[in-house]
């Protein structure tokens, strides 16, 4: 039983590859704070190393380096049709290592990379401009999303609709070729989508866009940072232009737009399935609190990649309660956590593959809890309709 003598939602009948039947997650008030949470992390995980984060940077930029070294001096001269086979290769490799400098910039974001605010700023400027990411855009809209994680009227972004406000065209596409071209979409223009007007992300009352420095996301004096933003993202789109002029456009797609496209795949991948699962409540202004949305996301495993990925994949829900800790002491400060959390920690060790089509499938809407009337401001994602 919670606070008020609530008892926790019944399961969900959802199984994933082990056979284990999915678990909602407790919806009551934990028998911990979020301060016995941080006295359980050893106090060295707190503590940020420029230069231990300078190394991940210049490990990631290396190997970015390495890999279009290689790839620009031996793949054009591979006989046909071997080209067509090893170009995917590489941008698969680039784009996972893209990701890597992509979430260096975010932990900058997080202050999570140095103890210098300015420092930090200027590294995620330059990595998330060259990787089109409006740096100042996403990072204040971010950190909103993690002031609000789970609440239906003020989280940012993968923000579920109920069934009654469900576009029709979503029930016309739960189906298998409708789910295979809504996951198209959404791994390939999904984020550019989801930048450019906010789809997927909180109503607002009027049109609203990362790059829009009048965007209602944003503040009066928070203008100026969307305006930088959009001055690093046509700085580098200016430099593309110019290589492509050079090079052609054919050279810069396949040394650099591949490799984008393999992260912007990721990074949608990463992000939603860490807020959508079967298991994960959402909650209205009568039911939400920080410590709940904190709770409602979910570790998943990626195998090799988390390491690549610089462990956001499995540190999850450590990263939600405590988001300026370094990747690089996350594995250690959520074995910490895990035992104090209980049943509150979630994870899911399915195959990511496999975890996107289980949710496009099982998670198309949400639904007020119907276990008790108390609980009404408690919603549950759905797919029976």
């Amino acid at each position: 039983m919670g606070a008020g003598g609530r008892s926790n939602p019944p399961n969900l009948d959802v199984k994933n590859h082990d056979s284990h039947v999915i678990k909602r997650a407790p919806t009551s008030k934990p028998p911990f704070t979020l301060a016995d949470l941080k006295k359980a992390i050893p106090p060295h995980c707190f503590k940020r190393s420029t230069i231990r984060s300078f190394s991940y940077l210049i490990a990631d930029l290396t190997a970015a380096a390495i890999f279009y070294y290689l790839a620009t001096t031996y793949i054009p001269h591979l006989p046909h049709p071997l080209p067509y086979l090893a170009w995917p290769v590489y941008w698969f490799l680039e784009g996972c290592v893209f990701m890597g400098l992509w979430l260096i910039a975010h932990e900058c974001g997080h202050h999570a990379f140095s103890d210098h605010v300015l420092l930090e700023d200027t590294i995620g400027f330059v990595l998330h401009s060259f990787l089109m990411t409006p740096y100042f855009s996403w990072k204040i809209s971010h950190r909103r999303h993690h002031a609000n994680t789970g609440s239906l009227e003020h989280d940012e972004v993968y923000v579920p609709k109920t069934r009654s406000k469900l576009d029709a065209s979503a029930f016309y596409l739960d189906n298998p070729i409708g789910r295979i071209l809504t996951l198209l979409v959404k791994l390939t223009l999904g984020w550019y989508i989801y930048l450019s007007i906010n789809a997927a992300g909180r109503p607002y009352d009027k049109f609203a866009s990362h790059y829009d420095p009048r965007s209602p996301i944003f503040s009066d004096n928070e203008r100026i940072l969307i305006l930088m933003s959009d001055i690093g993202l046509l700085s580098f789109s200016y430099f593309l232009y110019n290589m492509a002029t050079v090079q052609g456009f054919a050279w810069v797609f396949c040394v650099y737009g591949g490799a984008l496209m393999v992260m912007n795949a990721f990074l949608v991948t990463i992000t939603y399935l860490h807020h959508t699962h079967p298991s994960l409540p959402h909650y209205d202004d009568s039911e939400w609190n920080w410590m709940k949305g904190a709770f409602a996301t979910v570790d998943r495993d990626y195998g090799v990649l988390n390491k690549v990925f610089h462990n956001i994949t499995d540190t999850h829900v450590l990263h939600h309660l405590f988001s300026y800790i370094p990747h690089y002491h996350a594995m250690e400060a959520t074995k910490a956590i895990r035992p104090i959390m209980g049943e509150f920690y979630q994870s899911d060790k399915t195959s990511f593959m496999v975890a996107l089509w289980r949710e496009s499938k099982n998670c198309l809407f949400i639904e007020p809890d119907e276990s008790d009337e108390k609980n009404k401001g408690i919603y549950w994602y759905s797919s029976n309709y």
